[in-house]
């Protein structure tokens, strides 16, 4: 099922897409009777509030490659230049805002009492929009963490002093990122793990499903019985896995999803 966008085509589908019998009418059944949802998001989610994917940037940064700013050996080698590019990044982001999809997410989450979302994304919109249940597994740029100490704590300075150092101990401090070469944190698997193994649905919101170990996280839920629907504008990886696919926007399509049966 393909929703596009705010054309005539979407108008004249308006009247059928809702039905029960319809891809969407039997997501919404089925989360309607959910005792479990978990639910798992990634960059399209944040595309739809204006956040890029900061691979491809212009300007000075248009030569660099992510994988070469965000990995721990280019902090150690040049940490001025990675600070530089999440000043960069926390300037962007800082004029976002969470969008419909995000509050939808809140809302489910006040729904269910069993409930947990994963999030790929680290520019924070998820708890800015309210989300309390949640693992950010690849960390939040709004973070910080002490290479001395370890101490980790919030952090919005924009612009942010470069080089920031500790207040307790004076090392250099980094983004509380999981950066490539690293391994997710011993708790967010935890909580991963026993979200996907008990969830009666599992949503997979605007992720290309290519980056592990989340782009795995679909098969631990389907094998363990859940209910897999994928929201995504295109077809992905996790498509032939997934129950229901429905194509489109999720500002568009997630707020969709709480109407009543």
């Amino acid at each position: 099922m393909r929703l596009r966008g705010d054309t005539a085509a979407l108008e004249r589908e308006s009247e059928n897409v809702m039905a029960p019998g319809s891809d969407l009418g039997i997501v919404r059944q089925q989360l309607s009777a959910a005792r479990s949802i978990t639910v798992l998001t990634g960059a399209g989610i944040s595309a739809d509030s204006g956040v890029p994917t900061f691979r491809g940037a212009d300007g000075l940064w248009k030569n660099f490659r992510a994988e070469d700013l965000a990995t721990p050996e280019a902090f150690e080698r040049d940490p001025r230049l990675v600070w530089e590019w999440y000043n960069w990044r926390r300037e962007l982001i800082a004029t976002k805002q969470p969008n419909d999809a995000h509050k939808s997410i809140v809302e489910l989450e006040r729904r269910c009492p069993d409930f947990w979302l994963i999030t790929q994304n680290v520019d924070g919109l998820h708890r800015n929009a309210g989300s309390q249940k949640i693992s950010e597994i690849h960390g939040n740029i709004w973070k910080v963490r002490c290479t001395g100490c370890g101490v980790v704590e919030n952090n919005h300075d924009v612009p942010i002093p470069i080089l920031p150092s500790c207040v307790r101990c004076g090392s250099l401090l980094r983004p509380h990122i999981v950066w490539f070469g690293e391994s997710l944190l011993t708790v967010d698997l935890a909580s991963c793990s026993r979200a996907l193994k008990y969830c009666d649905v599992l949503l997979v919101i605007g992720t290309s499903g290519v980056v592990y170990p989340a782009a795995g996280f679909a098969s631990v839920a389907k094998e363990a019985g859940a209910f897999v629907a994928e929201i995504n504008p295109d077809l992905t990886p996790q498509s032939a896995l997934a129950d229901i696919s429905l194509h489109g926007r999720a500002k568009d399509l997630v707020p969709l999803l709480l109407e009543p049966v």
